[in-house]
């Protein structure tokens, strides 16, 4: 009986999918409901329903707040120098990777590169930190190669964005890169033979073939990349920062941290994540139609 039943149209596809649905509804969208303290003096005795209602309070709190402005900018600005620097990273690797012929050494560069991936942020934090302090390795080959100094890289607030972007493209360029690896492993090897016949060069094959061919998946990551534009790797930026980098290295999501878990001030803090979904999602959307407009990708 069982056996008849899931041999009907769609029944079985609806059962292999179903554990992923429920999960997005128990674990993603049940929790949006829990916005609704945003818009009230959220208290953990009286609960979601009893806490009173304030409306709009804790937003005009966070648009009047006088380093708000600061933060945000230190988000937008370390979330810009990310995506300009880091998403091309892991495509320009795959690009290069791929015109390897010696399968070996393709695959150690490979691995030697996505093992980062894998490591905590305590653990890169630890390695940098290492490297970077005033009698770290760093400034040895500075002051033996060209008699600098010594920088104190992590106190100077003008290095931090760029410990910050430098640390998580090396920690996270292999994880791109195999995405990119897999979409081109699905190019027909066909066009590479056409344009080797044609006199097209490495070059040229790459720039006519390789990027147009996985245009899909670079647009998708991409819009993806954008969405999240104002979150910033929270375990990442604690890491590296000290009070003495505190003027540019506090971003939203530390501030969040700091007034929400160590404030316990529930609804600001949720107040605050709201408005990052919305602009997320803003962006997302006014993104995608323009790409599809003008690439014809998109995400949906």
């Amino acid at each position: 009986m069982l056996n008849r039943w899931l041999k009907r149209d769609g029944v079985a596809l609806w059962v292999i999918v179903l554990p992923g649905v429920l999960y997005f509804l128990i674990f993603k969208y049940v929790p949006m409901l829990g916005n609704i303290i945003a818009f009230k003096n959220y208290s953990l005795f009286l609960g979601i329903m009893d806490s009173p209602w304030v409306g709009l309070t804790h937003f005009l709190n966070m648009i009047t707040y006088e380093e708000f402005y600061n933060i945000l900018g230190n988000t937008i600005l370390l979330s810009f120098l990310s995506v300009l620097f880091g998403f091309p990273a892991p495509l320009l690797l795959a690009l290069l990777l791929n015109e390897l012929r010696s399968m070996w050494l393709k695959r150690s560069v490979q691995t030697v590169l996505y093992l980062p991936h894998f490591l905590s942020w305590i653990i890169v934090g630890s390695i940098f930190i290492n490297l970077l302090e005033p009698n770290g390795f760093l400034n040895q080959l500075l002051g033996g190669l060209f008699g600098m100094a010594e920088i104190d890289f992590l106190s100077e607030s003008r290095y931090f964005k760029s410990i910050v972007i430098v640390s998580g493209i090396w920690k996270e360029v292999g994880w791109g890169m195999i995405i990119y690896l897999a979409a081109l492993a699905g190019v027909n090897p066909n066009l590479y033979e056409a344009a080797m016949v044609d006199g097209a060069g490495r070059w040229r094959q790459m720039w006519s073939i390789s990027i147009p061919a996985i245009m899909p998946a670079i647009v998708v990551l991409f819009l993806l990349r954008i969405g999240s534009v104002l979150d910033a790797n929270v375990e990442q930026i604690l890491v590296f920062l000290n009070p003495l980098n505190f003027d540019t290295g506090e971003v939203i999501d530390t501030y969040v941290y700091r007034i929400g878990l160590l404030g316990s001030q529930f609804s600001y803090s949720t107040a605050i994540g709201l408005f990052k979904s919305v602009i997320g999602l803003v962006l997302v959307v006014s993104l995608n139609q323009l790409s599809k407009r003008t690439t014809g990708e998109s995400i949906y």
